[in-house]
């Protein structure tokens, strides 16, 4: 095969008493190889060399990408933000008071939409990993956005149409991408890559509530002056100008070649490591654990990962027997780092899995809070904020903790933790879901006090009334506490996911963020549904606790269910940040494979 033996299992006979540990020390058989094709057909690449739009090289990185680049970015995801969250908190309103739909249908509807358009981001992270690459997958679904929401200005303008909240808009190909185009701007090889990373996402965060801010208050205005038509075309301006950002920037990008399919990738893992299940790791017939010669790996987009001991089983795939013969099929035989992506994405699913429970609470407080506000005075002074306004509290707490956060917390935490940047990315998100237990409790106390104040008052019966004496401002508590939550769960998930991923699957590893959204948007109508069969009984007119009228409803005991799930969901995630381990290696080192060694992490 003419292949250059590392470690044999032969050479270790006069070694007997290291066999054992050695034999756990997977990494110590590995094996290079000269003239093994790659898995696609292509040759070895240049690992995770930026390059310009049309795939060459580009010969001086300082006229590309940096926070410039960057900034064209930001601006891109902030009228997109105002775009996506100005159809949702319009959609219900439209759907309650034009088509005449119940609340509760109306907010599952809404619920479905954003649950689709965020969990099917998977496969616009596939799309940009495999073909696209992340510039042109966020060009096409930027302009397949813009064609769907002037469709439902078109909807809302011509009484022969209404808006048909199954259609996704194309945010399922933009929202894994951007995030991760975003932070490929950056040198990886700088010495303050880091930092810029850190900071990136927690500016791109803030350009996500930007967007969002606006969509609650000069959209939700601009409906309430001039009636729906004019709220979506709003909406479709709002893409256009982000499209038209977008591309503004396009001699500034530094782009990542596609790798090919990872889903390929992954099926030749599982099935090459299902053929050899029998093989012994101390046969006589291994050669070692394969990968390619050279610090480049067969991946186009990849540099080498480093070997790690998790998930053994899936090793089968990398082991090199000496009936494999000269030119194996990648179906019978991988690379130690093709393997290593499918243990990585396997290791990262518990993480962004236990934001789950925090999005469900993000979910319910976009249309039960609502309905709690409908019940309360919303005047400051002569100002009368409409109800659909109140979402906008949680981006402003966002919007003022993101503007503080290095200039107090980061000081602050540091001292404690000792960290560079105040915290690590699981620390983060772990404050983020901590906080959020006490935004929900909260809710749950407060709606107890205010359904027995509207039922001692005489509002039992008037759940659309607002209480005169009892204002809506008490919810800022609950709505300020969460949008401090997402500020550290959400923006430590999306760079935790980036700098975790595998370097030609960074897409696919940010779109699990997305996915932990959508699934937690369907797992908000899910509960909502089983509460309401479990709870109500309409032959007995007992009312559920998530009756239509709140006041003769319990959404009191809604919340404290939520606080339960919620503190389980913490310690679940506790247990799953203490054994994970950060990746410390993006790529092998030329020394390490000359001498022979492919360390585990």
């Amino acid at each position: 095969m003419g292949s250059t033996e590392i470690k044999s299992p032969q050479e270790m006979v006069e070694m007997p008493a290291r066999l054992d540990e050695q034999r756990k020390k997977l990494g110590m058989f590995f094996v290079e190889s000269d003239d093994r094709r790659t898995a696609f057909g292509r040759g070895y690449t240049g690992g995770t060399t930026p390059v310009n739009i049309r795939g060459k090289p580009i010969a001086d990185l300082s006229k590309t990408g940096g926070w410039i680049a960057a900034f064209f970015i930001f601006g891109n995801e902030m009228a997109e933000r105002m775009a996506y969250f100005g159809l949702s908190v319009n959609m219900v309103a439209f759907m309650f008071y034009v088509m005449h739909m119940p609340f509760t249908t109306s907010s599952d509807a809404v619920n479905n939409f954003l649950g689709i358009s965020q969990a099917s981001s998977v496969l616009g992270g596939f799309i940009a990993d495999a073909y696209l690459g992340r510039y042109w997958t966020i060009a096409i679904f930027t302009t397949i956005y813009l064609g769907g929401l002037i469709g439902i200005t078109l909807c809302a303008t011509i009484s022969a149409f209404v808006p048909n909240q199954e259609k996704c808009f194309g945010a399922a190909g933009i929202r894994p991408c951007v995030s991760s185009f975003g932070a490929d701007q950056f040198d990886e090889k700088s010495k303050d890559y880091k930092s810029h990373l850190d900071r990136f996402f927690n500016f791109f965060y803030l350009s996500v509530t930007t967007g969002a801010i606006v969509a609650f208050t000069a959209v939700v205005y601009i409906q309430i002056k001039h009636g729906w038509g004019a709220a979506f075309g709003s909406l479709a301006i709002a893409m256009g100008f982000s499209n038209v950002v977008f591309f503004l920037g396009t001699p500034l990008y530094r782009h990542r070649l596609p790798g090919g399919s990872p889903l390929t990738r992954v099926a030749q893992v599982l099935v090459a490591a299902f053929k050899k299940r029998n093989a012994s790791f101390s046969s006589s017939e291994m050669v070692g654990l394969y990968e390619v010669a050279g610090k480049h790996s067969a991946i186009k987009g990849s540099g080498k990962i480093l070997h790690t001991n998790d998930f053994r089983c899936l090793d089968k795939a990398a082991l090199e027997l000496k009936d494999d013969g000269g030119n194996p099929s990648p179906w019978r035989l991988c690379t130690v780092t093709q393997v290593e992506e499918v243990k990585i994405l396997l290791k990262l699913i518990p993480i962004p899995a236990c934001t789950i429970i925090l999005n469900l609470v993000l979910t319910e407080y976009l249309t039960l809070s609502v309905q709690q506000a409908y019940t309360l005075n919303t005047h400051i002074g002569r100002l009368k904020l409409p109800v659909t306004c109140m979402p906008v509290f949680p981006g402003l707490s966002i919007f003022l903790i993101l503007s503080l956060y290095y200039s107090v917390f980061v000081p602050l935490s540091r001292r404690i933790t000792g960290h560079p940047h105040g915290a690590s990315q699981l620390q983060r998100v772990g404050i983020g879901l901590a906080i959020s237990i006490i935004s929900v409790a909260w809710a749950g106390v407060f709606e107890r006090y205010r359904r027995n104040y509207a039922i001692k008052s005489g509002y039992e019966a008037s759940f659309l009334t607002p209480m005169p004496n009892l204002s809506a401002y008490w919810l800022l508590i609950q709505y300020c506490l969460i949008g401090i939550a997402e500020v550290f769960c959400i923006v430590g998930l999306l760079e935790f996911l980036y700098e975790e991923a595998p370097d030609a699957m960074k897409s696919i590893g940010s779109s699990y963020a997305a996915l932990a959204g959508g699934l937690g948007c369907f797992a908000a109508s899910l509960l909502n549904s089983i509460i309401k069969s479990v709870t109500g009984n309409p032959k007995e007119g007992t009312p559920s606790w998530l009756s239509q009228n709140i006041n003769k409803g319990q959404f009191d005991y809604f919340y404290w269910l939520l606080t339960v799930m919620s503190v389980i969901n913490f310690c679940i995630f506790l247990y799953s940040a203490h054994r994970y381990k950060y990746r410390k290696d993006h790529e092998v080192g030329e020394g390490i494979m000359e001498n022979g060694r492919h360390g585990t992490m």
